[in-house]
């Protein structure tokens, strides 16, 4: 994860993109690439959104996961900790 976040916040860093990423346009973001994402599944069963976008699918994903990034870094998030920390709870609330 550590490699993934910094790959992320170099990437936004060299095109100068943080001082314009406000938290509100970020979690916007993540939002309609999220919609992105559900669009490929529209109208098709499951095997046949994959088996036709499965490249785009692949994509929309990682855009999800670059805003997500980018998000915590704005908020001083520890995205790791909070995902175990999430687990952790879910685990309490959903015991197998």
């Amino acid at each position: 994860m550590k490699k993934i976040y910094e790959k992320v916040i170099q990437f936004r860093d060299e095109r100068n993109w943080g001082p314009n990423h406000n938290e509100k346009d970020l979690a916007l973001s993540i939002s309609l690439e999220a919609n992105e994402l559900l669009e490929n599944f529209q109208w098709k069963t499951s095997e046949e959104a994959i088996s036709s976008n499965h490249q785009n699918i692949k994509e929309e994903m990682a855009d999800v996961l670059i805003y997500l990034v980018q998000l915590a870094d704005k908020m001083n998030v520890d995205l790791e900790k909070e995902v175990y920390q999430k687990l952790e709870k879910n685990a309490r609330k959903y015991p197998v």
